[in-house]
């Protein structure tokens, strides 16, 4: 039996299917205004995880992950690029899946774009309005009544006395309460607009998840991810809405995966602290991210720094390294390391001590290789099954390692090119090298030894 960590009642709980033996899950995606960085790439290689593991053990996944293709910084960014908005989305929403295919992240089964879903957002707006939990503000904008939702504050913890007294709101005087947030937005000069009974305008951020989600999945599913940033405001008030709109419970698990660091601080677009896939990629193979992403429980927070990707690169290369030469027969070895893999992915998803059982098996695998050459081969077949749960080991071994062995041999091959420079001391094309280098991240360290170089 599996169990999540379910972040509305902060603690582990069995995961139980509200349909025997299929699972429901929405993750939110991406805002496409720009490319996806580190931190985005960790929700989708964490969700990743949780769809192909769930699979793995024989149930039937229907894993919906949405798009927001309408939103203000989409408008900002298409105003300055001088872009029409359905370009610059179309042209982002192409850049993630380039970058997700890279880091080998199935699709999920269905990805929603907000403006495809217009009018069952407009619909349920209405009946929130029936339903008094939400009231059209004298600007025009209709808003959602935080009051009116007795449950609101239960995912985040948040009491609404605390939220009044301490919490950063934007104030609006057209607003009942400062709480209260927008479900759709009157219609401005120059930007995107629909139809709707309250006049032309635009859904909200937040009512798009939850028109989206229940569209796809019915009133009451069974787990919803994201990101921990998400888990207030917007996952709150995905709650208040749905629950306020249909009157069912609406998701039975909520998981939030933890912030990507840099230097103790979150990594995000508006702190402009944050790297990347395609940066990174430049770097690294796609298949260390990834394993670098798995290094860390994702309830926990991710440290990001070259010399983490370094450990994860030469991890990855041992893991590459033990599979050698060796044949993938399909026929597996009679060990237990199937159940315990099994047994810490139950427990919460735990790949840190997933990847802690792959390295077990592959040390036996070098152990069997000297002299019992059949047994290796079944222990390899074990490794590349059990690697490929996480979506690791998916390269040919061969290729793989050619690619890290030739990375290694062009560093070596500049530095011998700069030491003949130096000896004939053309010192321009000496320190020509040392800054090409540099660029790609190497740092030479010259001493009366010779030359040795590290990544930054």
């Amino acid at each position: 039996m599996i169990n999540i960590y379910n972040t509305l009642t902060r603690q582990k709980q069995p995961l139980t299917p509200i349909k025997p033996n299929e699972v429901s899950i929405y993750v939110c995606g991406m805002t496409v205004y720009d490319y996806c960085h580190v931190g985005h790439a960790r929700v989708m290689v964490v969700f990743d995880v949780v769809a192909r593991y769930l699979r793995h053990l024989g149930l039937k996944v229907n894993y919906i992950s949405n798009i927001t293709d309408i939103d203000d910084k989409i408008i900002q960014r298409a105003n300055e690029n001088g872009e029409n908005i359905d370009e610059l989305t179309n042209r982002f929403i192409q850049a993630m899946h380039e970058d997700s295919d890279a880091l080998g992240v199935l699709r999920p089964d269905t990805q929603p774009r907000a403006t495809q879903f217009i009018p069952e957002i407009i619909t349920m707006i209405q009946v929130l309005l029936d339903n008094n939990h939400a009231y059209i503000t004298d600007n025009g904008d209709v808003c959602y009544s935080v009051q009116s939702f007795t449950n609101y504050g239960n995912l985040s913890g948040k009491k609404l006395e605390e939220l009044r007294a301490g919490e950063r709101v934007n104030i609006d005087e057209s607003k009942q309460n400062s709480l209260d947030f927008v479900l759709w937005k009157t219609a401005k000069p120059n930007e995107p607009n629909w139809d709707s009974p309250w006049g032309a305008g635009r859904p909200g951020w937040h009512i798009e998840c939850s028109a989206m989600s229940t569209a796809c999945l019915g009133n009451h599913f069974d787990i919803h991810g994201g990101g921990m940033d998400l888990q207030f405001p917007h996952h709150e008030n995905e709650i208040a809405q749905s629950e306020g709109s249909t009157g069912e419970k609406f998701v039975n698990i909520w998981m939030h995966n933890g912030f990507v660091r840099i230097n103790d601080e979150k990594m995000s677009k508006s702190l402009g602290n944050f790297f990347t896939v395609r940066e990174v990629l430049k770097k690294y193979q796609p298949e260390v991210l990834r394993y670098f992403i798995l290094t860390s429980h994702y309830r926990s927070p991710l440290n990001y720094s070259d010399a983490d990707l370094d450990s994860a690169k030469q991890a990855l290369t041992r893991l590459y390294t033990a599979l050698r030469g060796l044949s993938d027969n399909n026929i597996y070895p009679d060990n237990n390391y199937k159940q315990r893999f099994q047994a810490v992915m139950d427990d919460d998803f735990n790949t840190p001590e997933a990847l802690a059982i792959l390295f077990e098996l592959s040390h036996e695998i070098n152990k069997a290789r000297v002299d019992n050459l059949p047994l290796a081969n079944q222990l390899a077949s074990e490794l590349k099954r059990l690697a490929g749960i996480l979506g690791l080991l998916q390269a040919d071994p061969e290729i793989y390692l050619q690619g890290i062995e030739q990375d290694s041999a062009a560093i070596e091959q500049l530095i011998a090119d700069r030491k003949t420079a130096r000896q004939q001391r053309d010192w321009a094309e000496a320190d020509r090298i040392r800054d090409e280098l540099q660029k790609q991240g190497i740092v030479l360290e010259d001493s009366a030894d010779g030359t040795t170089w590290r990544k930054i």
